[in-house]
């Protein structure tokens, strides 16, 4: 199903969306009406939406939206986005109205396989923005599926590990959880299990990565995600502290949305 601000969406206003890719997002798990960490959520697109258009968001019509097309029962990925059909490039200075487009679809199953990922240098525009411009990510995913892996680990041009294409990463080190520290999207899974005391924030480089016990991938799609290889380094697919993160994540309570 998708919706532009609780209507059927106007194909005009899809086709502005498509050539212009100027907005933001998130997507969320919902499960009988539930989502885990549903206000980050939400905060983080009234946050993105004054980065990028300079507005306000009314999050209560964004709730209202997004509950149109979830289920009572069951289990679907909800994607909102944010953007404004009458921004294209040639005003794309003018005051902006932003809209909000909800889409939902069937939601994978929980227990992602463990990832095999290759690194590559790459920054985002914005990281710290959930962005609808995802060429750059893309391109690189698909290198690196096309050569055997299953997704990509960003790093900058001085070797610091930064995120994945869609996830963020966190280690294991000397017995403790250690989330890389530089220019990345907060993501709302790891946000979550940091609330909860999990881990602490340090620069990691990828040559360090050697000395790790454990790697792995965080998102609120899949929730805590076991990586067993980055490039040519490999990592146990159940060591203990990943598991308890797995766990434990699983665990945490969900709000309704």
């Amino acid at each position: 199903m998708t919706e532009l601000n609780g209507s059927p969406a106007d194909p005009e206003a899809l086709r502005t969306l498509a050539l212009t890719n100027y907005g933001h997002f998130t997507t969320m798990v919902v499960e009988d009406g539930r989502v885990r960490g549903a206000e980050l959520h939400l905060d983080r697109l009234a946050r993105d939406c004054r980065v990028l258009f300079d507005a306000p968001l009314d999050l209560g019509r964004v709730r209202a939206w997004a509950r149109r097309v979830v289920p009572v029962t069951g289990r679907c990925t909800v994607r909102i986005t944010v953007f404004d059909p009458a921004l294209h490039l040639g005003d794309i200075a003018r005051d902006a109205d932003p809209q909000v487009l909800v889409t939902a679809r069937p939601a994978p199953a929980a227990g992602a396989e463990p990832l095999r990922v290759r690194s590559a240098v790459h920054l985002r525009d914005l990281p710290e923005v959930k962005g609808v411009g995802l060429f750059g990510v893309l391109r690189l995913r698909r290198e690196a599926r096309r050569a055997g892996f299953d997704d990509v680990l960003f790093t900058d041009g001085d070797s610091t590990v930064l995120e994945g294409s869609t996830w963020n990463v966190g280690v294991v080190r000397e017995g403790r959880v250690v989330w890389p520290a530089g220019p990345a999207l907060a993501g709302t899974a790891r946000e979550l299990l940091r609330r909860g005391g999990a881990g602490t924030a340090v620069r990691v480089t990828l040559p360090e990565l050697a000395g790790c016990e454990a790697v792995f991938a965080t998102n609120a799609a899949v929730g805590v995600v076991p990586v067993t290889r980055v490039d040519d380094l490999v990592f146990p697919a159940d060591h203990p502290m990943v598991t308890g993160l797995v766990e434990h994540y699983a665990s945490l309570p969900a709000e309704r949305l």
